[in-house]
């Protein structure tokens, strides 16, 4: 088991902080019960107990053996996957957030540039065939989230506002596609590049959706409704991190707010979308920073039911400037990972849904946390930048094969869902070869060969 290398509480001067006068007792009972959990029942939960430093391992068994119960109770013993890919558009950004290693400064791609970088750019052409390559080997979702590029406008429109501006590059982070070596086209060419045969599009998180909307007075839900009307599906609630913004302050000053980005998602609902919600942790907040994010979150929640699922993220910090520059020693530990999870599905009492993400944590714990709370394992993932460039080893596709293998090993039904969990096939393990049937040219057949095949064949696209 890691130790928690993050720096301790007092390392920065927030102002929330977690003590409460409840007692981990009461907050235990009322999760027992099933009651809704206040704040200070959260904060007691997620640390065992602030009548004790560190966490307890046998409180702690407690809280995971409450989620294990909830979760059971609301959405049963299956196991939920869906066969994806992932296509990002571009690395190229500004933003400057201290936690990532997947952007590269945007200057990079200029032209006229003779700055080396291994960032990318895709052209609308080049996103639509990776999406036809993939749907012929069954998969169902795409999902793509993007760095900001400034040559990434919504439409034609758009272009020609930021153009207006005095400064453009400086006032609105925009320069013209024809100064880039790539011209990424605009947000709604990609929608419709990306939306192909029946595919569900999971696109634009709100930050994308404040740089699709920048310099201008568009509502988000106006923006949300034209890249709808392109092809889009649903909205992936990323680039929250931790909505609390001295927490933002340090790792992502350069991001929109928190109350931007529940507006975002509220455009996002209102425009007729799904949306997901994630949190970022593991690096400079605290317990109470955690549970303030899970109240935001279900607050949301319960002003517009637009929420499919939760997805906590387990900060990877390898090669992010956090780590470089001695900010923080690492991440979270186990214990941490397993009382996120148990306390989210706890605390997040109108959310069905909670994943445990391979990517993040690895096979052998993604699968304890479906014991601790979670019943989604991801996707297949055809191809994955984000977390990889980041530091994380633990690969970039599961094979249908693996996923039976996997969530056989701790007795659980495996289910291969479509993004919106609305449509669902419980898999016969007694059945093989297994693979995808839900998307619009699947029938069944093995997506690849197994995990070395398709690790050959993403280096070798990536080259």
């Amino acid at each position: 088991m890691r130790e928690s290398p993050v720096p301790a509480d007092d390392d920065f001067e927030f102002s929330i902080v977690p003590e409460t006068d409840q007692s981990f007792e009461n907050a235990l009972a009322t999760a027992r019960a099933g009651d809704r959990l206040a704040v200070d029942d959260g904060i007691e939960l997620i640390t065992t107990g602030t009548d004790t430093d560190g966490i307890d391992p046998v409180r702690k068994e407690q809280v995971l053996e409450a989620a294990d119960r909830r979760r059971a109770a609301v959405v049963g013993d299956d196991v939920t996957f869906v066969a994806n890919l992932n296509n990002n558009v571009t690395t190229a950004c500004n933003t400057g957030c201290l936690f990532c290693n997947f952007k590269d400064s945007a200057h990079r791609f200029e032209a006229d540039s003779d700055a080396d970088h291994a960032g990318f750019t895709k052209t609308p052409a080049e996103s639509r065939t990776a999406v036809e390559d993939a749907l012929e080997m069954g998969i169902y979702e795409v999902t793509s989230v993007s760095g900001l590029h400034p040559g990434f406008a919504l439409n034609d429109e758009h272009h020609e506002i930021l153009a207006g501006y005095d400064d453009p590059a400086t006032q609105v982070d925009y320069k013209p596609p024809t100064v880039y070596d790539t011209d990424p086209g605009t947000y709604l060419d990609q929608m419709r590049a990306m939306s192909v045969g029946d595919v569900h599009l999971h696109s634009v998180t709100p930050e994308e959706a404040a740089h699709a909307r920048r310099g201008t007075e568009w509502s988000y839900e106006s923006v949300y409704r034209a890249l709808r009307a392109a092809g889009l599906d649903s909205a992936p609630g990323t680039a929250a991190e931790i909505l609390v913004e001295e927490v933002r302050d340090v790792i992502c000053p350069g991001k929109i707010g928190s109350d931007e980005w529940v507006a975002a998602m509220e455009g996002a609902i209102a425009a007729g979308l799904d949306v997901t919600a994630t949190m970022m942790y593991g690096h400079v907040e605290n317990a109470a920073h955690r549970i303030h994010h899970l109240k935001t979150v279900r607050d949301l929640q319960d002003r517009t039911g637009g929420i499919t699922e939760f997805v906590p993220l387990s900060f990877v910090h390898q090669n992010t400037p956090l780590y470089e520059r001695g900010v923080v020693s690492g991440g979270a530990s186990d214990a941490e990972d397993e009382l996120v999870i148990a306390v989210s599905r706890l605390f997040l009492d109108n959310v069905e849904n909670l994943q445990s993400s391979w990517v993040k944590f690895g096979d052998a714990k993604a699968l304890k946390l479906l014991n601790c709370g979670a019943n989604d394992l991801m996707g297949t993932i055809l191809s994955e930048e984000i977390t990889t460039r980041a530091g994380g080893d633990h690969g970039e596709f599961r094979s249908f094969a693996d996923y039976m293998e996997m969530i056989g090993a701790i007795g659980r039904p495996a289910v291969e869902r479509s993004t919106d969990y609305r449509t669902r096939r419980r898999i016969d393990p007694d059945d093989p070869p297994y693979g995808p049937e839900l998307g619009p040219r699947a029938d069944g057949t093995p997506m690849l060969g197994g995990r070395a095949a398709v690790s050959r064949d993403v280096a070798s696209a990536d080259d």
